[in-house]
């Protein structure tokens, strides 16, 4: 009669350890590599002035903003809250960055200080009233917002100019003289946008973000445990705005001017788009993906479509969306899952 026997301990023990050690290898070589590309897209950013015309180079400076307001719809959905109305403060940042050059302050650092500054205390005031809301109604909200920012920019005619928008006095980094060159806006876009980065970045590893994580996995749970769903969402909804008001000082540098179309429901749907680009990219909300789909998307609808294809071309990217997200999840557990990998 023959016997069965249970495999040793050891032997489920033993290929436990060595999924681990494969998945670590992949992460390692995947983190490797992205450190690589980020370099190398760091140096060609930087470099990008002496590498080609104006018009590119403009096209880039718009990239940024668009990438700023992208990662700040990306921060809500961390927190389980789609987005549609970041446009709003980045016409809040941006008309603040207007009144003030028009005013006589013309300092990059302080515009950029105090659109962002202001973007957030305008969030913190509205934030009790959008955050009674989650999933698509408060998606519904923002678009909303959207339409009543507009609204208001189109008619308060004293503060924004209606249609005719505001033209503003060219940036100074003091002393210097004002900023009119484009390479030289560029960069000092580019380092504001580093600058942004950074604190991003920082945030992102905070424990305001684990706290937005959780609300986003299990609000009712964190609600027992006695944290206070709005205080805490509502933090991460004026840190969100900071970095779109951001976006509004650098959109005054690079135009100096603005008006209601760069608050438009074409801007917000680009932002959108990029935010959830960048999270089927990735396979979830990162910021890096967010500044990747921003740009692809300038590229797409702004340089392959210059000759009116734009539209078409940013829709066919777009329909990438819902298919590429299961084929990265896909793709990233069959790699970690691997058998039998090579050490």
């Amino acid at each position: 009669m023959t016997t069965m026997t249970n495999p040793a301990p050891d032997t489920f023990t033993t290929g436990s350890a060595e999924r681990r050690a494969t998945a670590d290898r992949a992460a390692r070589r995947w983190r490797h590599a992205r450190r690589a590309l980020g370099a190398v897209a760091a140096l060609a950013a930087i470099a990008l002035p002496a590498l080609t015309g104006p018009y590119l180079i403009t096209l880039a400076a718009t990239a940024i903003v668009l990438a700023l307001l992208a990662m700040s719809t990306q921060l809500l959905a961390v927190a389980g809250l789609p987005s549609f109305g970041q446009t709003t403060y980045l016409g809040i940042g941006a008309y603040t960055a207007a009144l003030l050059a028009a005013a006589g302050i013309t300092n990059g650092p302080a515009l950029l200080a105090a659109a962002a500054g202001t973007a957030a205390l305008a969030a913190a005031v509205l934030a009790p009233f959008v955050l009674r809301t989650r999933g698509v109604t408060f998606l519904m909200v923002t678009v909303m917002i959207q339409g009543l920012a507009v609204a208001v920019a189109v008619h308060w005619t004293s503060v924004t100019g209606g249609d005719e928008g505001r033209h503003t006095p060219a940036v100074t980094l003091w002393p210097g003289d004002p900023l009119t060159s484009t390479p030289v806006i560029y960069w000092y876009t580019l380092t504001a946008f580093a600058a942004v980065g950074v604190g991003t970045a920082w945030l992102m590893r905070s424990r305001l973000v684990l706290l937005l994580r959780a609300h986003a996995g299990h609000e009712p749970r964190m609600t027992a445990l006695g944290h206070r769903a709005t205080l805490e969402l509502g933090a991460g909804y004026a840190a969100a705005a900071a970095i779109s008001g951001a976006g509004g000082a650098l959109l005054i540098t690079i135009n100096t001017y603005v008006s209601p179309a760069d608050i438009s429901f074409g801007v917000a749907a680009a932002g959108f788009a990029a935010a959830a680009l960048g999270t089927a990219l990735a396979g979830f909300p990162t910021m890096t993906g967010a500044l990747v789909a921003a740009v692809a998307i300038v590229v797409v609808r702004d340089w392959a479509g210059s000759d009116g294809t734009g539209p078409l071309l940013l829709g066919l990217l777009l329909l990438t969306v819902p298919y590429l997200r299961p084929a990265v999840l896909r793709l990233r557990a069959r790699r970690v899952n691997r058998p039998g990998a090579a050490a």
